[in-house]
């Protein structure tokens, strides 16, 4: 245990947040695997070239770990390299959600005590994306990684419109449904088509009046909170985010306008 101990202060001594560097093998070494596709064929020159290219994003002490052909004129590379540099983590500002997720039943009890009433959910992956993957992990009754989808809450009214759903045709059903809270899943980021689409499904929630009695949550792989924020949604969940840390989110935030709402009318 006395090795242990020292082990964990020599940690706490070499771990500075305000000049944070990459872990790879040992603390601060600035290590970092990258990988990216070249549209050209596989050979020396082309791997010179994708070593050139981590140069060029400040890494040094670049070693190539894998190559991969994807065909005659596309080839795939993951590097290792050194980053020379550091960031203060002290001064990162960025948007939190609570992180404490509660689990199915816990969050079902929520509901009935704090709310009283099912919570209605419309979820669906907009535009063009034909992906059901990142919806149906969060709505489906099976979930997914052992997460029980929304499906399965008891105190929740879910509905999955599925894929290539215009934004009209989910702002139109929200409406049908007196919804509380829309789900847009977003897989296809080509280009930032995600970025547009997303920004069009504000714009038409907030056209048709709605806006202030709906919670707008997006996820999907390249997805942040700060991001959804930015464009105007409620919340966002990326990658390693699970429906119970959706549900939670919503359930509390829908409980806490609740109660300001209550106070508010107390005031008056």
């Amino acid at each position: 245990m006395s090795g242990y101990k020292t082990e964990k202060r020599n940690f706490d001594r070499k771990l500075n947040l305000t000049a944070l560097r990459p872990y790879g093998d040992t603390m601060n070494d600035g290590r970092i695997q990258l990988s990216f596709t070249l549209p050209v064929g596989n050979c020396e020159k082309s791997t010179e070239a994708a070593k050139e290219i981590a140069g060029k994003m400040g890494l040094t002490d670049i070693v190539t770990a894998s190559i991969k052909p994807l065909d005659t004129n596309f080839t795939m590379y993951i590097l290792y390299g050194t980053f020379t540099g550091s960031i203060d983590y002290e001064r990162i500002d960025a948007p939190e959600k609570e992180n404490t997720a509660m689990g199915m039943q816990e969050t079902d009890a929520f509901i009935r005590e704090n709310i009283g009433r099912k919570i209605i959910v419309a979820g669906a992956s907009t535009g063009t994306d034909a992906h059901t993957v990142g919806i149906d992990a969060i709505m489906n009754m099976k979930g997914y990684a052992g997460h029980y989808g929304l499906e399965r809450y008891e105190m929740l009214e879910t509905y999955n419109l599925g894929a290539q759903v215009p934004n009209i045709d989910l702002v139109r059903f929200a409406v049908s449904k007196n919804a509380d809270v829309l789900l847009v899943s977003q897989t296809v980021t080509q280009k930032d088509v995600h970025i547009k689409n997303l920004t069009q499904l504000v714009e038409m929630v907030e056209a048709e009046g709605i806006r202030e009695n709906v919670l707008l949550i997006c996820g999907g792989a390249r997805i942040s909170n700060r991001l959804a924020k930015e464009l105007g949604y409620d919340a966002g969940f990326g990658s390693g985010k699970f429906a119970d840390d959706v549900a939670t989110y919503f359930a509390r935030e829908i409980a806490h306008r609740k109660g300001m709402g209550r106070k508010e009318n107390e005031q008056l």
